[in-house]
């Protein structure tokens, strides 16, 4: 038969001293003595113990938890790599310090907002991430009536909170002149939805490094983020003579959308069109052709969003983190320009 876990009692038995102050001790509360301290830390080692969450919950009024809320299709975690290396960095920095991660799926805006403010009122989470920020977000005031700590990731201007950033804008026009060195000028953006502070500053970095090239940004359609969303971009752009020699979709999971739909159309990639797109994630370089992409750390941003986070909720002024910008990653998706052909039936 196994032995009982150890507990407080027995903790605060072996050190001799009171429940009270073993608790203060090996929570680093105030009002007891180095001595005391180390005496109590020597007996919790001894006997193995380990804190429960609820008592350290209980201690210290916290939840030990923070909060992130996605806005997506519920299939989303095992459609887009993007999310899970994301989570994973989030994950890397919580661990070492005892927090757990609160994740939720919603699919509708007004139910995002709800259930972010669910989290906070109920006490279950110690402070939130908020991801694909709107330009005008609702979550925003919502939180700045509320005694939370907040982290974004990549927000526009303004935001009020702190927050990670990673510019791509730089990564973007590297692939522009890079498609107009291989001699593409009509060159269309498939861009995610309007509502959202990145798929505004993706369309504009395309629109700015087209017109830096002389070329016209007339040609764009707007998607979902979603692979399906790139079938339909694709059936949008390709449905006549005028159509584009080279796309570039805001996400990877759309560009490959694309690609296999223009395939399928009788399209050659990149012979007869180049595509590429934005993240970075795994499965570009295992789609053939490999996928011509802008290479984000979404491991990284979810790593030091939480590392922001923990601070906050410690009560230190988190100022913003900045890593390091994405990258260029052309690969086999993009290539010379040709003239518009007819696919083959």
């Amino acid at each position: 038969m196994t032995s009982a876990r150890p507990t407080i009692v027995d903790v605060a038995k072996l050190a001799g001293v009171a429940i009270s102050s073993a608790s203060a001790a090996l929570n680093d509360q105030k009002g007891v003595s180095t001595e005391t301290r180390v005496r109590v830390r020597e007996a919790a080692d001894s006997l193995n113990y380990v804190p429960s969450l609820r008592g350290r919950s209980l201690s210290s009024k916290r939840a030990f938890s923070i909060g992130l809320i996605v806005e997506r299709d519920f299939t989303i975690l095992e459609a887009d790599p993007f999310f899970s290396a994301f989570i994973g960095g989030v994950e890397e920095s919580l661990a070492p310090h005892g927090y757990a991660l609160l994740l939720q799926i919603v699919d509708d805006e007004a139910l995002n907002v709800t259930r972010h403010v669910e989290l906070v009122d109920s006490r279950r989470v110690d402070g939130i991430i908020l991801s694909e920020l709107r330009a005008d977000d609702a979550r925003i005031p919502a939180f700045e009536a509320r005694d939370t700590p907040v982290v974004g990731i990549n927000p526009g201007q303004g935001f009020p909170f702190p927050a990670v950033h990673q510019d791509g804008g730089a990564a973007i026009s590297a692939l522009i002149v890079h498609l107009v060195e291989l001699g593409h000028t009509r060159i269309a953006h498939v861009s995610g939805p309007a509502g959202y502070v990145h798929s505004r500053e993706r369309l504009e970095a395309w629109k700015s490094a087209m017109l830096a090239s002389g070329l016209s940004p007339d040609l764009i359609v707007e998607s979902d983020f979603t692979h399906e969303g790139g079938l339909r971009a694709a059936d949008s752009l390709l449905a006549d003579d005028s159509r584009p020699t080279a796309v570039f979709c805001a996400n990877d999971l759309m560009a490959i959308g694309f690609m296999n739909k223009a395939m399928e159309l009788g399209y050659r990639v990149p012979e007869d069109i180049s595509i590429a797109g934005f993240d970075g994630i795994s499965l570009g370089v295992y789609v053939r052709p490999t996928l011509t992409t802008i290479v984000t750390n979404p491991h990284l941003l979810g790593k030091e969003a939480a590392r922001l986070l923990l601070e906050a909720i410690d009560g230190a002024e988190a100022g913003d983190a900045v890593i390091e910008p994405a990258t260029f990653a052309p690969r086999g998706s993009s290539g010379r320009g040709a003239v518009p052909r007819t696919p083959r039936p």
